[in-house]
């Protein structure tokens, strides 16, 4: 059986789990852009072992096909896994700098700003970060 849900809690751990983009793109255009942006050294490193390889098939002269399998082992990769960009940020962190932001342009006074950021302050520390 399921525990009973605290909304304090669900809270709390929705301010932890929960991200936020801050990358400054578009969030939407972010599921096709970081596939888009995996695929191009992906496709540019099969374009050159095809590249390296086509001189060597169907041939017979000896050492020919050794030779182009070594530039190809010597070619580093494009792509070796890396990170494309940087992780996006939990939602406590983007709702505190969102109330200090609000409070830098005028809109919110100070007062109004640290009362929210204490009530934000409070809500992620009852439930933890997990």
């Amino acid at each position: 059986m399921k525990p009973l849900r605290d909304p304090e809690r669900d809270k709390a751990l929705s301010y932890a789990r929960d991200r936020r983009n801050d990358y400054g793109e578009n969030d939407k255009s972010s599921r096709r852009n970081i596939r888009r942006k995996k695929r191009r050294p992906h496709r540019a490193d099969r374009r050159a072992a095809r590249q390296a390889l086509s001189g060597a098939e169907n041939t017979v002269v000896p050492g020919l096909a050794e030779d182009a399998e070594e530039r190809l082992r010597r070619r580093r990769p494009k792509y070796a896994g890396g990170r494309l960009k940087w992780a996006d940020a939990a939602l406590g962190d983007w709702v505190e700098q969102r109330l200090r932001r609000r409070a830098e342009l005028g809109v919110d006074d100070a007062a109004t700003t640290e009362r929210r950021l204490d009530a934000v302050r409070r809500t992620r520390s009852r439930g933890g970060r997990s």
